[in-house]
């Protein structure tokens, strides 16, 4: 990620508590880094008097949590430094609604553990580069060795995300050329923030492996309430040689034994599964329709 200019007006030098050290403490060195590569960070136990870098996890200055009045997410959900400073420069990474996703996700579970004890597996992680009780390691190199997997972890994640927002503008550009409700992307693109709300019943992109992936789009984010039309379930897990008999299209490769997702040599031929999809189960609510109103009718017949 490149901040050039310092954007964020991230002072040069930091400082933070010294002795053992926490997730809070060396994620919130991870944001700050990636965020002002070149910032130098020192540890201690007194913050020096006239210090003009920013302070944090200590000095009960705004980015410190062991005041008496500490502040409170409105979940009840405490924070620590990370969350306080992830609170004040997140948006300078993520837009407001994925930086708010990402506190509730990523940070405020680490804040939590700092705060009560709880427990935390990433927590637990970071903390394990604490030297042992009977070692001779500086604990300050011990930090660095911590902080530099943070960092790379905290990056990598953070990156994701934003690739996933940049992506939500070609996905959002190509549903308003969709077709039958079927959206074709030049190449994979992140496309369930954009698609799942949308009218969109499928999608389909060039596949890593040849030819071109067909997905169902899902009714919802949970995914619990299947797909808005599925493949037909007479083409789940079907041999090749099979599938194409069944679909009568000769360069159909692939469909999951899941059926959420199929794959075919040529965009046409996926095109063809999706229609051919949407309309078995056009066929499928008439005959359930035409069931119910003989149902109805005999009902009636009987009173």
């Amino acid at each position: 990620m490149n901040f050039m200019g310092n954007p964020a007006n991230i002072p040069a030098l930091g400082f933070t508590h010294g002795g053992r050290f926490h997730a809070d403490d060396v994620f919130s060195s991870a944001l700050l880094r990636i965020l002002r590569p070149d910032i130098r960070i020192y540890r201690g136990f007194t913050v020096p008097k006239g210090f003009s870098g920013i302070a944090y996890d200590i000095g009960d200055g705004p980015f410190d949590h062991h005041q008496k009045n500490r502040e409170c997410r409105e979940n009840g959900v405490p924070y620590a430094a990370f969350g306080l400073l992830w609170r004040k420069y997140g948006g300078y990474i993520l837009s407001e609604e994925e930086a708010l996703r990402f506190d509730e996700k990523f940070v405020q579970p680490l804040d939590l553990d700092d705060n009560t004890g709880c427990g935390n597996v990433l927590a637990g992680i970071i903390g394990a580069f604490n030297p042992p009780w009977d070692s001779d390691q500086d604990q300050d190199e011990a930090f660095e060795q911590a902080l530099d997997v943070a960092q790379k972890m905290l990056a990598h994640k953070l990156e994701s995300l934003a690739a996933v927002e940049r992506g939500k503008a070609a996905v959002e550009a190509q549903l308003k050329t969709m077709q039958d409700g079927i959206v074709v992307l030049e190449r994979y693109v992140p496309w369930k923030p954009v698609l799942i709300p949308s009218a969109a019943e499928f999608v389909i992109f060039p596949s890593m492996r040849g030819g071109y992936s067909l997905q169902c789009i899902p009714k919802d984010f949970n995914g619990k309430t299947g797909d808005k039309v599925p493949l037909p379930k007479a083409w789940w897990g079907r041999p090749q040689e099979e599938l194409a008999r069944i679909t009568g299209l000769e360069d159909v490769q692939f469909c999951h034994a899941s059926g959420f997702m199929a794959t075919a040599g040529s965009l046409s031929s996926a095109k063809q599964m999706a229609m051919q999809a949407q309309q078995e189960l056009a066929r499928r609510r008439q005959q359930a329709a035409a069931q119910r109103a003989a149902n109805a009718a005999m009902v009636e017949a009987q009173t």
